[in-house]
């Protein structure tokens, strides 16, 4: 009982860290990220940090993680319930877009703009996540070129690589603008140029 109480604590630590760090990373001027500063802003000790990630590297990939799991979680609902094509291909943009407004710290990991001085594993964890998210795009439009939703002659890998760098665009002008430009200024004008009639 002890035991599981004190992994209960440690858990507890490890996602208020996870939760300060993510709340750094929103400040549109950049500060630096120490394990310091971190802990100045939890009002704890940097060993007690430590007790729980062995280097800031192993923050960052805890913080990726939770950016995975949290994307492919509403990317299998919207695949499970959604069975319009083009507007699965819709509501998956909508989703990329949306998790960077609500979430401009972990944009700027989406971008690797905060892991460049860091373990180069995270940016290639980082590209693997965009490559994973163009995969998904391209077996939606796949998808609904099978349901002859789309014009069944598009080059779907194309097509998924340009919807993955608008949004990849979208989220670099968020994070290079101090936040001011958000993702979905315009998105309704702008998904009608994504998904124009001539792709039906």
């Amino acid at each position: 009982m002890k035991r599981s109480y004190q992994s209960a604590k440690s858990d507890e630590r490890r996602d208020q860290i996870l939760q300060v760090l993510a709340g750094m990373l929103e400040h549109p001027q950049q500060i630096k990220i120490t394990t310091g500063a971190l802990a100045a802003q939890l009002g704890i000790s940097e060993s007690s940090i430590y007790r729980c990630f062995s280097n800031k590297s192993q923050m960052f990939e805890a913080l990726i993680e939770f950016i995975e799991q949290t994307l492919f979680v509403l990317i299998n609902k919207i695949l499970q319930e959604e069975q319009c094509g083009v507007k699965r291909i819709e509501n998956l943009l909508l989703l990329l877009l949306g998790f960077s407004q609500k979430n401009p710290g972990m944009t700027r990991i989406l971008i690797g703009d905060v892991l460049v001085n860091e373990n180069e594993h995270l940016q290639l964890r980082i590209n693997q996540l965009h490559d994973r998210l163009e995969v998904t795009l391209k077996q939606a439009l796949r998808f609904a070129a099978g349901e002859r939703q789309i014009n069944a002659n598009l080059d779907v890998a194309v097509q998924a690589n340009l919807f993955m760098c608008f949004v990849i665009g979208r989220w670099y002008q968020f994070v290079k603008s101090g936040f001011r430009r958000g993702p979905l200024v315009n998105w309704e004008v702008q998904r009608l140029i994504l998904l124009p009639p001539q792709l039906l």
